[in-house]
């Protein structure tokens, strides 16, 4: 076990605690959705040892003792859609979008879309304990079309180059391979194919040229930012398909005006059959979506009066990365008027319909950020995130099990982590308030315990000050 914030970024200066010890805790069963009362959870090593009543769990000796008279215990949390290269390499990682993660309970993370090389580095600081930090899997460079969306990607234009991609990243050892819009129909089916050969499971964008339905039969585990989804809810779906694949506009301005009548379009052509029918497939093949409301709503909420410099979060991020967020917002801003911006707004009332409307139906959800997007904060983000899943309509149990035993899940690692059982891996957020209440109250964060590691209030507040003397200075 580690000491605390002074060590989080260089490795542990002092012996650590044995064990700890958090006792009289209210345990949130993140499984069965009780809340039990009055328990002792200990914590040896980087496992849970044991989990049961206080009057009736012993103590080791030696060990930390925390006071959760009046808490709430819950997994460590996670953020399925994140990019820890998004900020600048390497310090942009190490020093702001990781810090902030486990300072705002993030234990585990899916990056979807970076260098191989620095996220293997990451993630071997972490494992080795030279840094506190997430357990991470990642997908590499983006499978996409050419010109590419995005950088890294490899561009796949056909089946050969497909296979190639595919068996390239694999034996690089991603954990997934991620898709993007611009890829063609065939290459993206010819990479579907490769990928389940492989044993390879396919996540990212439902590109462009193919429904959200069939990259749903074509065995996509995972659909993020609900790309196509309110598309193939359209009666005018194909028709739309085929506009938005039409060549680039001569001017921004026709550009934003041939968008804006797509998107009124696209608006007025929703179906609540074919969006009840698409939750039907996407439940039967059990594809996962993952919406990222905060980078959604924020492009919706875009307005030139949003002023997001009064945003204290801010504090935290650095000045040149403060630099690219405000020229992509001045970016969104062009060619657009209030017709536009409300519109946006429709958009994501829409969105947050058929998410709950889908969950009802059985469609497991995630909860991501996309972060570090614009105005998307690395670590809080994530709260963020689950305040939007209980205004679709989640319950604030279902909101969390989608940031705890539902990527468990999807990760395949149920048995390891997602719910505070003996023999778990110690991932811990201790709040003062009861998040099954409220789901704000994931944002109450009294202690974290990261792979085994504490970091208690004071230890957090001192990890987000070096964040904040990083960003003033880079």
């Amino acid at each position: 076990m580690c000491c605390g914030a002074v060590s989080l970024l260089t490795g542990c200066s002092r012996k650590a605690p044995f064990s700890v010890a958090i006792t009289e805790v209210t345990v949130i069963d993140t499984r069965g959705g009780g809340a039990n009362r009055d328990s002792t959870v200990i914590v040896e090593g980087s496992r849970i040892s044991a989990v049961g009543p206080a009057s009736a769990t012993a103590i080791p000796p030696r060990a930390k003792v925390i006071d959760g008279s009046g808490k709430f215990l819950i997994p460590g949390l996670v953020d399925m859609h994140i990019h820890l290269t998004g900020a600048g390499e390497p310090g942009g990682s190490r020093e702001f979008i990781i810090p902030l993660l486990v300072a705002n309970g993030i234990t585990t993370v899916r990056d979807m879309g970076g260098r191989v090389e620095l996220l293997k580095q990451l993630r071997a600081e972490i494992t080795s304990g030279k840094r506190t930090g997430p357990q991470i899997f990642f997908t590499g460079p983006y499978l996409d079309g050419n010109p590419p969306s995005f950088e890294p990607s490899i561009v796949v234009q056909n089946e050969k180059e497909a296979t190639a991609a595919v068996e390239g990243l694999k034996s690089e050892g991603v954990d997934f391979i991620k898709v993007q819009s611009r890829l063609l129909a065939d290459p993206y089916y010819a990479i579907a194919r490769e990928a389940k050969k492989e044993d390879m499971r396919l996540v990212g964008h439902v590109p462009d040229s193919i429904t959200a339905a069939a990259a749903s039969d074509a065995g996509q585990a995972s659909i993020e930012h609900l790309t196509g989804v309110l598309l193939s809810c359209a009666t005018r779906e194909r028709e739309l398909m085929q506009r938005q694949l039409e060549p680039t506009a001569s001017s921004p301005e026709q550009a934003m005006v041939r968008e804006r009548k797509w998107v009124r379009d696209l608006l007025g052509s929703y179906s609540p059959q074919l969006a009840e029918r698409l939750a039907a497939k996407f439940a039967s093949n059990q594809t996962w979506q993952v919406p990222t409301f905060p980078v959604l709503v924020h492009l919706a909420n875009l307005t030139p009066q949003t002023d997001l410099g009064g945003d204290p979060r801010l504090e935290y991020v650095p000045r040149k990365l403060r630099e690219v967020w405000e020229e992509g917002r001045r970016g969104q801003l062009e060619h657009r008027g209030a017709e536009d911006f409300a519109e946006r707004t429709l958009a994501i009332q829409r969105l947050l319909q058929i998410v709950g409307a889908m969950h009802a139906a059985g469609v497991p959800f995630l909860a991501g950020t996309d972060a570090a997007a614009p105005n998307v904060f690395p670590g809080s983000a994530l709260h963020e995130d689950l305040v939007y899943l209980v205004q679709a309509g989640l319950t604030p149990l279902q909101a969390l099990q989608a940031a705890t035993t539902k990527p468990a899940e999807f990760l395949n690692r149920s048995p390891l982590q997602g719910s505070v059982e003996t023999g778990k891996r110690a991932d811990l957020v201790l709040l003062d308030a009861n998040p099954l209440d409220a789901i704000q109250n994931t944002q109450k964060i009294r202690a974290v315990i990261s792979n085994g590691r504490l970091l208690e209030r004071t230890e957090l507040d001192r990890l987000l000050a070096k964040v904040e003397q990083y960003a003033e200075s880079h």
